[in-house]
Order: C-alpha cells, then structure tokens, then sequence
C-alpha cells in the first residue's frame, strides 16, 4: 500500500469516528436540541456530493470516509427532524 493510501484511510477513520460519539448520544438521548438543522441539511449534502465525486473518481478512501459519514450524519439529521 502506497503512502497516500494510508494517509487517506488513517484520515477516513479519524473522519468516520469522530461522528459515532454525536449519533450515539442522539440516538440514545433523543436530545438535538443544541444541533443546527441548517448545518446538518449542508453536512449531510456535503457528504453525499463528496461520495458521488469519490464513485466518479474510484477513490476509495474518500469513497468510503464519506459515505459512512453520510450515514452518520443522516441519522442525527433525520432525529433532528423528528424532534
């Protein structure tokens, strides 16, 4: 594996894990009071386009930072939502 495939899986995981706390707590709390819906609304689009610029280009790393990501977000958005 070269070394820019490694940096990008090392920052997809640094990605990925920094968003299981927020859904974690959401999903468990139902609190999203203190989450911008806007922000999330552009988060979550922001993920997507990135996973669609990913599948064009066969980047995997971005591929897959982004589209868990995408998910992630989802759910907090979606809770957001909901409240």
């Amino acid at each position: 594996m070269d070394t820019a495939l490694l940096v990008g899986y090392l920052a997809s995981t640094c990605s990925v894990s920094s968003f299981v706390p927020q859904v974690y707590k959401v999903v468990r709390t139902n609190d999203t009071k203190a989450i911008s819906t806007g922000m999330y609304c552009l988060t979550v689009t922001g993920f997507a386009l990135w996973t669609i610029f990913g599948v064009m280009r066969t980047e995997w790393p971005i591929i897959l930072t982004n589209s868990a990501c995408f998910f992630l977000s989802l759910v907090i958005l979606v809770k957001k939502l909901r409240s």
